[in-house]
């Protein structure tokens, strides 16, 4: 009896696809007929069917059952709709806002999300209102963006120095608290007191060295009352979070007075032993771009910046 024979398992392709037709096959998909869909695309039907059987040849399967008035997708042909009809129209939106943006003056700027939030956001309104036909983009995240490769225009910047770089201002770390809690806690005095309240702190004080002089153990350290500890300790990642406990009267908080300057100016928060700040020796950056410095709504920028900052070194000093 003659063994059987099996077919041999046909080569599976590997290669990526082009993209050139998937606009046809959409449109034949959407219209179920190919003389609808080269009507929608201004092709002649031969052209599209040329098309079609390109990309099916790419493929490799058939994606459409072709009848004799119309035509139907084949299960490839609605696998392969699912996944390319969401990805162009990601694609034409993402042109549709290139082409809109084109032209128009923009300047965009990296930082932190702490000092986006507590610092620069609250003063655009006033840049927005000297300057409505300049579009303002903010990335915040904890990673340095390299400004030689990326389309970011000026980065602000927390550290020691920067090289090329413009010194906003300096800072110094304040204990700070909420009126209503001031008013409803036991005195404070001295430094030891601090140590009757419940203290925030960033989760990661000993993370990083620019962190660990935030600390309150640095704090305690300073003034000679380092064993203390208080009732209860609250963690949070970030210093806009940890500001934003202290506002609503959960514990003192060490924050950087550039960053509060504003709220203790409006009473918000109140500066608690202020005899006992504690000088840092970070310091905020201006730090424009190689390629993006000498463009006029970045130099309206950098002034208007520059102009915030002088403001702010004011407010640390305090009242005249």
């Amino acid at each position: 009896m003659p063994h059987a024979t099996t077919s041999p398992t046909p080569l599976l392709r590997t290669r990526p696809i082009g993209v050139g037709h998937l606009r046809a096959f959409i449109a034949v998909a959407k219209h179920l007929n190919f003389r609808a869909a080269a009507d929608e695309m201004a092709l002649t039907q031969s052209a599209v069917s040329r098309q079609i059987q390109s990309l099916e040849d790419e493929v490799g399967v058939p994606l459409f059952l072709r009848h004799s008035r119309a035509v139907e997708l084949t299960g490839a042909g609605a696998q392969l709709l699912h996944s390319v009809l969401p990805a162009l129209e990601a694609v034409d939106a993402t042109v549709r806002q290139i082409r809109q943006s084109a032209g128009r003056k923009s300047v965009a700027i990296t930082t932190w999300a702490s000092f986006a939030a507590m610092w620069l956001i609250p003063r655009l309104q006033d840049f927005q209102q000297a300057w409505p036909d300049i579009d303002i983009r903010i990335d915040t995240g904890d990673a340095v963006v390299d400004l030689d490769t990326t389309d970011v225009d000026l980065a602000i910047r927390y550290s020691r120095g920067q090289e090329g770089a413009q010194q906003l201002f300096g800072e110094e770390l304040v204990v700070v608290a909420s009126p209503a809690l001031l008013r409803s806690g036991p005195p404070l005095r001295e430094p030891a007191d601090a140590a009757h309240y419940t203290l925030i702190e960033t989760g990661d004080v000993h993370r990083m060295p620019q962190l660990e002089w935030l600390s309150w153990q640095r704090w305690f350290g300073a003034n000679g009352c380092d064993q203390l500890q208080p009732p209860r300790w609250l963690y949070f990642n970030y210093a806009h979070q940890i500001v934003q406990a202290a506002l609503a009267g959960q514990g003192l908080a060490i924050a950087r007075l550039p960053l509060v300057a504003d709220a203790l100016a409006a009473g918000q928060l109140v500066e608690v032993l202020p005899r006992h700040r504690l000088a840092s020796p970070l310091a905020y950056w201006l730090l424009p771009g190689p390629r993006s410095g000498q463009r006029p709504e970045v130099r309206a920028f950098c002034d208007w910046l520059t102009t915030q900052a002088a403001q702010t070194r004011d407010a640390m000093q305090g009242p005249k």
